[in-house]
């Protein structure tokens, strides 16, 4: 089982190592894999050392799994090339997600639809996956007509850049800046590049991929993302109008039987979900849960959830073990 990590010295692929040696994947040969700049380094895996190798190298591995993460123009390009080879690629950039011939995949949500044939298959968005997972099975029961969802994500989903500015910042630092604007004591309503309609293309991602993995077009989203001064994941207010009547008790018998979910809903006693909480874990926090006063059949949950773990990492490991467990590899 030899598997290749694309990507290997950014943040996304440190965590994709450490899920991979967490999760006890089976690897017989582990390939790092980075841009030039950084072939020959040393990366350490389940105890000992890989040297990093470039693209080209990596191809002609022939691993069984390759895990990107590198940037949508890399994916582009590489991608296709380690398919040939007969690689199956698990992909985290947003090169892929739209595609209508590859799988956008939440392994809780519709790994169902994996085949052997599925050589790249993508990784959903972070904010996009642990909504998902939220909120699949209350669609199931209660069918969605409409999402409101407004996020607060952590300066990680930007890269080690973002999170050295807010270092920086807090120590009174002047340093390389990620953002436009100052991200200490601020909140940036601004994720990735504006496009035409007034939205990003972050917002817009959570309003596509979300339909794709649901499988309905016809849920109505919109979403507002918001940078925030915080390490550890992502937090969504999300406000979701059903076609059905619910019951807040079975609301929370559905999420606390929800694969990848836990429900922290107390907050007489101060409990739900915060990143501080979330860090270093797999399961997606939902809590803040209470029906919307203002309109009927309609619900407001808050969601939490680790970005480079769930958002990213571990959802590319988790839909590499159900590849491997179900034989499609």
């Amino acid at each position: 089982m030899k598997v290749a990590v694309v990507g290997a010295t950014g943040l996304v692929g440190a965590q994709m190592i450490k899920v991979l040696e967490e999760y006890d994947f089976p690897v017989t040969t582990f390939i790092p894999v980075a841009s030039e700049k950084s072939v020959g380094k040393k990366i350490a895996f389940k105890g000992n050392e890989y040297t990093v190798v470039g693209l080209e190298t990596a191809v002609g591995m022939k691993p069984r799994i390759a895990i990107f993460s590198a940037g949508g123009a890399t994916s582009k390009e590489w991608a296709p090339k380690f398919a040939e080879a007969g690689t199956t690629v698990i992909d985290n950039s947003s090169a892929w997600r739209m595609d209508p011939e590859i799988k956008l995949v939440v392994p809780e949500v519709n790994a169902h639809v994996l085949t052997e044939n599925d050589k790249i298959i993508a990784n959903p968005n972070c904010s996009t996956i642990q909504m998902v997972v939220a909120l699949f099975r209350l669609h199931e029961t209660y069918k969605i007509k409409r999402i409101v969802v407004s996020t607060y994500q952590s300066v990680t989903g930007t890269g080690k850049k973002a999170v050295d500015q807010l270092m920086s910042e807090r120590n009174g630092i002047k340093g390389e800046m990620a953002y436009p604007h100052r991200i200490d004591l601020n909140a940036l309503p601004h994720i990735d590049v504006f496009l035409d309609n007034g939205y990003t293309k972050e917002e817009m991602k959570m309003v596509h991929e979300t339909r794709k993995i649901l499988n309905d077009y016809t849920i109505g989203i919109t979403a507002t993302t918001v940078r925030i001064p915080v390490i550890g994941g992502h937090s969504e207010s999300v406000n979701v109008e059903f076609e059905k009547e619910y019951e807040i008790t079975e609301v929370v018998e559905i999420l606390e039987n929800t694969p990848g979910v836990i429900v922290l809903d107390d907050p007489g006693n101060n409990v739900y979900p915060m990143p501080i909480n979330a860090q270093d874990r797999d399961e997606v926090f939902v809590g803040r849960l209470r029906r919307d006063e203002s309109q009927p059949k309609t619900l407001n949950m808050w969601v939490v959830s680790d970005n480079l773990r769930k958002g990213a990492a571990t959802n590319a490991v988790q839909i590499a073990r159900h590849l491997l467990d179900k034989g499609l590899i």
